[in-house]
């Protein structure tokens, strides 16, 4: 059996932790054009209840999710998942 490790992305969203490929900041012209290009394709998530863009995550899937959490506390989170699943 595996374990499935999840993250909080904020406001009780949640993504599974072993499909992020990368927690970026939205602000360069390239994340931007990704964005753009996700939602041309419907691959498009927007976790921020209507508040701002802060961390934009990428998955395996080719999906791209926007957060309204810093991408550190993402990050974060990510680490601290993977911490305390290795101990036990």
């Amino acid at each position: 059996m595996t374990d499935i490790k999840l993250i909080n992305i904020g406001f009780g969203n949640i993504v599974s932790a072993g499909r992020v490929v990368a927690i970026v900041s939205p602000e360069s012209a390239p994340i931007k054009r990704i964005i753009t290009d996700a939602r041309d394709e419907k691959k498009l998530i927007d976790a921020t209840y209507g508040r701002r863009t802060r961390a934009v995550i990428i998955a395996d899937s080719g999906h791209v999710i926007l957060s309204a959490i810093q991408p550190e506390t993402v990050a974060n989170r990510f680490i601290l998942s993977k911490d305390s699943h290795d101990d036990g």
